[in-house]
């Protein structure tokens, strides 16, 4: 082979193998609006968010400060290790295969819409316009409280994120970390004298419709969250 067409080869093998290996998570170069930095140190213990959490099926008619939904954001997938990346909720090889969208209602100093929260910058990027809790309260065979709360989280799961590392079982293990999140929230949420409910029962279709997901994005959770009537 001549020398200058082999150097060449082994230049662009180089190279391909070099930009294989660069990370590139989820959400890499994805911006938004930011969120206000989250509290570190809060006056709730742990033992008392624990013992107080219950699932809370009516909302008073009140905003949710935009400090009180970075809170919740953050305690769902928030960052808790900026030199690793590490988030609040365990995940599998620290994959995360999760996505946090935000149906926002009533919050304060934002629109009402749909916006996905993006972790590593702590923002919410918005994906979509109008409140959309009257058609998520329907895709959740009319449960009426998802639609009265000021805010309604929904957790989507994207498998295929884990299928490299742990194949057949990359769905059990989103669907496991969903968990992690939504108890996060939940106890979050009781911090703020707030109430939240886990939602399982929806078609997932509708839900998918509703925001619009990409092919292979699976919703896994519904969470209103709001202060309890």
């Amino acid at each position: 082979m001549n020398p200058l067409i082999r150097a060449a080869v082994l230049i662009a093998v180089l190279f391909t193998a070099g930009a294989a290996l660069t990370p590139a998570g989820p959400q890499a170069e994805e911006s938004g609006m930011s969120l206000p930095e989250p509290e570190l140190d809060g006056e709730v213990s742990l033992e008392a968010a624990v013992a107080a959490r219950r699932s809370v099926r009516s909302f008073v008619d009140a905003t949710m400060s935009l400090e009180t939904l970075s809170q919740l954001c953050w305690a769902g997938q928030g960052v808790s290790d900026q030199q690793r990346g590490f988030r609040t909720a365990p995940s599998a090889g620290a994959l995360y295969p999760l996505e946090l969208y935000v149906a926002a209602g009533n919050v304060g100093g934002i629109d009402a819409g749909i916006y996905r929260y993006l972790p590593e910058p702590h923002e919410l990027k918005r994906e979509l316009d109008g409140d959309l809790r009257e058609e998520l309260a329907g895709a959740a065979l009319g449960q009426r409280w998802i639609a009265e709360a000021p805010v309604v989280f929904v957790v989507v799961g994207v498998p295929e994120r884990l299928e490299r590392r742990y194949g057949p079982r990359a769905e059990r293990y989103t669907i496991l970390e969903a968990g992690h999140v939504g108890q996060n929230i939940a106890l979050q949420a009781v911090t703020r004298d707030l109430g939240t409910t886990m939602v399982g029962a929806f078609v997932d279709d509708e839900v998918a419709r509703i925001l619009d997901l990409k092919s292979g994005h699976q919703p896994l959770y519904v969470i209103p969250a709001g202060e309890p009537r």
